[in-house]
Order: structure tokens, then C-alpha cells, then sequence
């Protein structure tokens, strides 16, 4: 065989990252900083290792189809549903502010409102892989911060149709009539197209996996599966949408049938290589020249990244009415380029809406943004300060807050449930059923409203404060029982009540048993791990199936649960 272009690249590409990546390790950083810095050294800015930049370029590209497409899988439509709210209203809030305030800035600093527009556009604009993978890795995507960040992201790419329409006309002498009309045409032929696409997928999709099922063959599934991904993304992009919205909607149409679980494991390897790949392509970009010029510059831009930009997203998710500690953790995780960025860089330069030189700065502050993302992720729930800042804001939220819980004053020997999701609901009706008293804490302004309707005794309230869980008469209650999404929060909760009520006992779930230890430590009592309780209903259902005696599956349930008993029971 001869040599096979790329083969040498993508092997020292795969070395230098695995060696990086380790030595970051140690000092706790990311992987995905560990990518972003291979890039860096290997780029034609660095070392110069990588001469196929573009061919790398493209690789990342079929990274980005199928990170979305994964995220799809993760985001059936019936989910969606539920985000529906954070998707206009927030997304719209969050891209509205920021392109408003470039455009301010780009007034008073005697540039033109053509250029203020390009500039907003640019930094409306998150990073949809970073942010979702950092998310999905702390198990944050159900979190009340989750659900607003995965909204304003899906409304950024949804934005990217409009503002790739745009960008080229700033930079022509179009009227503004004849814009009009073309963006508007363009905008009705890319909602007929997504609808088309959802339409006709769940028609043939379902049928078409059932067929591929019964051939019994795990390599033709693969295939079929990324045949799926790949051609909804191409019909997307030839109506002028991304790539990465149309592989989205393929996934969320897969994960409406009985095969998404299967399709995200069978694609995951391939996804995480290609991802990978993504994160190195973006390091090579970054210029180390355009810093070592223009410091000031980059720093300021940076600035904006971080700090504007993530003022601007804290003020949308407040305005949505999320509490302070979900806004925070909200405009944290905005705060940063968005890989589409480049896309628009490179086309606002194309259009002559930017000089080329202008464009090194803007991208090395944003690739040292996204550097610095999943360390900012890592340290915000720890970072308590903002918060506390943001708390006297929760006031005009307008929501019936956890304070009107005094005029029980009379409350005691109640259940205090912290989180109003499935398992939430399932206990206040069991406690309500058994008529024993019981108060609702839940951060979804939203699910606070309508469950008030119904008469239940739920309020809107941060039970990680001292403030809220006196409102609820803590001191006074028989139990406090935890189910919330976000772990962090959860520790937080389980330290400020043991603080505030020594004696009484808290009540939590956690997804692993090897976080048990840890959490008895900060002071919970009773420690429900979600791993072991579903190892016990396989092994009931299954000696069920081998016709086991009901006596002995009790038996050896029993003992199974004694085992993983802790110190805590």
C-alpha cells in the first residue's frame, strides 16, 4: 500500500493529545482544554506539525453532526415540548441582549451599525459542544440552569439561518426593503423544510429501523443509523440551515422510536473520536502573534466573551423567572464562542463587513474562551458570590415565594420535599393519599404556578439558602426528602439544613453508591442510590423469569440491599 494521506497527521494528532491531556489532568483541568491546547501547539500558529489544517477542518465538521446528533438522541420531541418556553423566550432574550449591547458599544466607539450587527451576531453565539458535553458529564442537562442553556442554544442555531442571511447584505449597498423580503422568504423556506424533515422522518424512520432491526446485524444498524444522522443534515443544509440543526432533528426523530437507546451506543465510540477531533481543530487556529501585538485588544474581547456576555445571559434567565443560582450557573455557561462563530467570522470577512486583520483578535479571545469554559463550569457552583448578588433580584421574579409559607405558622411534624419533578410528584401524592403534611420547594417558576392551582402546598423557593428552609419551618419538620437534579446543589441543600435543623433527617437520592460516603459525611441520613436500586429490580425480574421462588427473590433481595446498606441506615 502507499501512503495514505493524513494517516501521519491524525497519528501524531492522536499522541500529543493523549499526552497533554494527562498532564492537564493532574492539575484537574478538563480533556477538552487538553484538546484545545494540542491544536494550539500542533497549528500552523504553533509548531506547525499539522499541514492538512482544512482536511482536519473537515473531520471536526462530521464531529460537530454527530455531537448534535447524540444531543437529539438525548432530546426526543415530546422533551422538547417541555423546553419549548426556554427555547423562544429565553434564546430570544439572550441573542436580543447581546446583539443589542454590540451594537451600543460599536456606536459609541464611532463604528458603524453594519459592523455592531456583525460583531452581535458573533458573540449572540455559545458553544453547543462544549457546553452540552461539560453538561452531560456532570448530569446537569435536567438541572434548572440545564434546561435554560440547552434552550437559548437550540434558538443560537435556529438564529444562525437568519444571521447567515445577513451578514453578507451588511456589506452591500441592498435596500433594505429588498433585504427584507429575501430573509423573510428564506426564513418561511427553513421552517417548511425542518417541519418537512420532522414529518417525513417519523413516517419512514420507524418502519425503516424495524426493517433494519429484524437483519439482526449490529453493522447494518450502524450504518443505518448514521445514514439517518448524515442525511437529515445534508437536506437541512441544501435549504441553507447548518449542518448541526439538521443532524439535531435526526436524532430527536431516532429517539421517538424504540431504537434510541441502542443508536446512542452503537454511535458513541465514533461520536467521541470525531469530537475530539472537533476540539484539536479549533486549538489550531489560535494565533499566539495576534495576542503578543494586541493584548489589549484580546483582553478586552475576552472580557466581553466572559464577563458582558455572561451578565447579559444571568439578566435573560433571571427575566425568565430562574432563581439566582440557576441564572448564575446559566450566564457561566453562555459565556464563551460559539463554534458557529467562525462560520460568520469568515463570511463577514468574505463580505467585506470586517477587515481580515480584524478577525485574529476576535478569534484568539474566543478560542481562549472556550479554553477557559469547562474550568469556569467546574468552579461556578463553588463560586457562591454571585449568587448572594444576584438573590435580592429573586424579589421581582414575581413567582409566590417560599416566604408565604409563614402564614402556617403553625407547621410542624410536616415532610419539607425539595424538588417537584417525577419523583417529587410521586411522593407528595403518596404523603397527600396518607393525609401527613408536607411542604413543596421547587426552583420551576413555571411548575410552581400550575401546581398552585390545584391547591398543593408548593412554593418557589432556593433550598440551598438558610432564608428558604426557615420559611418552610425546618426546625419543626419530621423529614426533609431531596430530589433534585442538579448533585452540587443537592450537597449544598443536604450541608445548609443539617446546619440549620441538626436533628433532622435528611433523605436523598444520588445516581452512584460510591458518592454515599461523601454525602453522609456532609450530613445525610438516608441515602437512596439509584444504581442499586435498579440492580435490585433486574435481579427480582429476572429470577422472577427463571421461576425462582417468590420466598427466596426476597430473600436474596434482601441481602443484596443489606450489602450495599451504609453506615448511614
Amino acid at each position: 500500500m502507499g501512503h495514505i494521506p493524513l494517516l501521519d497527521e491524525l497519528a501524531l494528532i492522536a499522541v500529543l493529545a493523549v499526552v497533554v491531556s494527562l498532564l492537564l489532568s493532574r492539575l484537574k483541568l478538563p480533556t477538552v482544554a487538553g484538546f484545545l491546547l494540542t491544536g494550539a501547539l500542533m497549528g500552523p500558529y504553533g509548531f506547525g506539525l499539522v499541514r492538512s489544517v482544512h482536511s482536519i477542518e473537515v473531520l471536526a465538521e462530521v464531529g460537530v453532526v454527530l455531537l448534535l446528533f447524540t444531543i437529539g438522541l438525548e432530546f426526543s420531541l415530546a422533551r422538547l415540548r417541555h423546553i419549548f418556553r426556554q427555547v423562544l423566550f429565553g434564546g430570544s432574550l439572550q441573542v436580543g441582549l447581546t446583539i443589542a449591547a454590540a451594537v451600543a458599544v460599536a456606536r459609541l466607539a464611532g463604528r458603524p451599525l453594519t459592523e455592531g450587527l456583525f460583531y452581535g451576531f458573533v458573540f449572540a453565539l455559545s458553544s453547543t459542544a462544549i457546553v452540552l458535553r461539560a453538561l452531560g458529564e456532570r448530569r446537569e442537562l435536567d438541572a434548572p440552569h440545564g434546561r435554560f442553556i440547552v434552550g437559548a442554544l437550540i434558538f443560537q442555531d435556529l438564529a444562525v439561518v437568519p444571521m447567515v442571511l445577513v451578514v453578507p447584505l451588511l456589506g452591500t449597498a441592498a435596500a433594505a426593503k429588498d433585504a427584507s423580503l429575501d430573509i423573510a422568504l428564506a426564513l418561511g423556506k427553513a421552517v417548511a423544510v425542518v417541519v418537512l424533515t420532522i414529518v417525513v422522518a417519523r413516517m419512514v424512520v420507524p418502519r425503516l429501523l424495524a426493517r433494519v432491526d429484524a437483519a439482526k446485524s449490529r453493522e447494518v444498524f450502524l450504518l443505518a443509523i448514521l445514514g439517518i444522522c448524515i442525511g437529515t443534515a445534508w437536506l437541512t443544509s441544501m435549504a441553507g440551515l447548518s449542518l448541526a440543526l439538521g443532524a439535531f432533528l435526526g436524532g430527536m426523530v431516532v429517539a421517538d422510536t424504540e431504537y434510541g437507546h441502542r443508536a446512542m451506543g452503537d454511535i458513541l465510540p465514533l461520536r467521541d473520536a470525531f469530537v475530539s477531533v472537533f476540539f484539536i481543530s479549533l486549538g489550531m487556529l489560535f494565533n499566539i502573534e495576534s495576542v503578543r501585538q494586541q493584548p489589549l485588544l484580546v483582553a478586552g474581547l475576552l472580557f466581553g466573551f466572559l464577563v458582558v456576555k455572561g451578565v447579559l445571559a444571568i439578566f435573560a434567565a433571571m427575566a425568565m423567572r430562574f432563581p439566582a443560582r440557576a441564572a448564575w450557573l446559566a450566564g457561566i455557561g453562555l459565556a464563551q464562542f460559539g463554534e458557529f462563530g467562525f462560520v460568520l467570522a469568515r463570511l463577514g470577512e468574505s463580505s467585506g463587513v470586517v477587515k481580515a486583520e480584524a478577525m485574529h483578535p476576535l478569534l484568539a479571545a474566543g478560542i481562549a474562551s472556550m479554553f477557559l469554559t469547562p474550568i469556569l463550569i467546574r468552579l461556578a457552583p463553588h463560586l457562591t458570590a454571585g449568587e448572594r448578588l444576584l438573590a435580592p433580584l429573586e424579589r421581582l421574579i414575581g413567582v409566590r415565594s417560599i416566604d408565604e409559607a409563614d402564614e402556617h405558622a403553625t407547621l410542624k411534624d410536616h415532610v419539607i420535599i425539595v424538588g417537584y419533578g417525577l419523583a417529587g410528584r410521586a411522593v407528595a401524592k403518596a404523603l397527600f393519599v396518607s393525609k401527613a403534611s408536607f411542604v413543596v420547594l421547587e426552583l420551576n417558576a413555571e411548575t410552581v404556578r400550575k401546581s398552585k392551582e390545584f391547591g398543593l402546598p408548593i412554593y418557589y423557593g432556593d433550598a440551598t439558602s438558610e432564608e428558604a428552609l426557615g420559611h418552610a419551618h425546618i426546625s419543626t419538620a419530621r423529614a426533609l426528602v431531596l430530589l433534585m437534579n442538579d448533585p452540587l446543589a443537592a450537597e449544598r441543600v443536604v450541608a445548609t439544613a443539617t446546619r440549620v435543623a441538626p436533628n433532622v433527617p435528611v433523605l436523598m437520592r444520588t445516581h452512584y453508591l460510591a458518592d454515599r460516603e461523601r454525602l453522609t459525611r456532609v450530613g445525610a441520613k438516608e441515602i437512596v442510590a439509584e444504581e442499586v436500586e435498579g440492580a435490585a429490580e433486574i435481579m427480582e425480574r429476572i429470577l422472577r423469569w427463571v421461576d425462582v421462588d417468590p420466598h427466596d427473590i426476597e430473600a436474596r433481595i434482601s441481602a443484596f440491599r443489606e450489602e450495599t446498606r451504609g453506615p448511614s441506615a
